[in-house]
């Protein structure tokens, strides 16, 4: 098998990293390096995360440092670092995301028997986070309103562009490593600058249509965001930054 690792780019999750944890420690596909990216933080989230990897035997867990603020920068680092250690099949979540048991096994499967080069998974929002299940089904029609809309805006039509527009969320993403390394990567960007992630999905269109969205991997995403800001002003954010607070990192 390809070896696969996990990158979850990190800043101040002590609070409620552990749910993340424990949903990667359950993958049922349990092969996997994990590389966890401390972008800065101010609290115990490295310990945290250290902590959990020894009491439960995970010695290909492991924290790296990135002082360049950014997920861009951190998941970046960690995609790199991942592949310095051998890894051929890289895959991307957040510290507030928890994906499902069959993730791992499922971008695993994407990447090599599935014949992709870049998979972009099912985004879900949480369950356990207080908003309404009527509030949970309009972020979801969103999302895939959103990945309509981006097949026609402008930006994201060229004709050197081999596929259709694909959103693929930073924080459930599937690649190979030659892939990754072809495009560029993350750019090493600031959250507040740009969406790392559509940037790598178009420079990813310019080498290879073999990229797709697939519903059988799935990530449970935090809506905190839509808790802090509210809905619109969410999508807004998501939408080239139209909504832009003085805060962007929620916690």
């Amino acid at each position: 098998m390809q070896r696969l690792a996990v990158v979850v780019p990190v800043f101040n999750e002590a609070a409620g990293i552990l749910p993340t944890l424990e949903a990667l420690a359950a993958q049922r596909d349990a092969d996997f390096d994990a590389v966890f990216v401390d972008n800065g933080s101010t609290d115990d989230s490295a310990r945290i995360i250290l902590d959990f990897a020894r009491d439960h035997g995970l010695d290909r867990w492991r924290v790296i440092e990135e002082a360049q603020k950014g997920t861009g920068a951190a998941a970046d680092s960690g995609m790199r670092a991942a592949i310095a250690a051998g890894a051929t099949l890289l895959a991307r979540t957040d510290a507030d995301c928890l994906p499902r048991e069959d993730w791992t096994e499922a971008v695993r499967r994407s990447l090599t028997t599935g014949g992709l080069r870049l998979v972009g998974g099912e985004l879900v929002p949480r369950r356990d986070e207080g908003l309404s299940w009527a509030t949970r089904t309009l972020l979801r029609a969103a999302v895939h309103l959103a990945e309509a809309f981006g097949r026609i805006r402008p930006g994201n039509r060229d004709p050197a562009y081999l596929g259709p527009y694909m959103m693929a969320a930073g924080c459930n993403v599937g690649i190979t490593a030659e892939l990754y390394e072809a495009a560029g990567g993350f750019p090493r960007t600031a959250i507040e600058d740009l969406h790392e992630d559509r940037a790598l999905v178009n420079a990813v269109r310019r080498i290879t249509n073999r990229y797709a969205r697939r519903g059988d991997v799935v990530v449970f995403g935090s809506s905190r965001r839509v808790n802090a800001w509210g809905l619109k002003n969410t999508l807004l954010w998501y939408k080239d930054h139209a909504y832009r607070p003085d805060h962007v990192d929620i916690r």
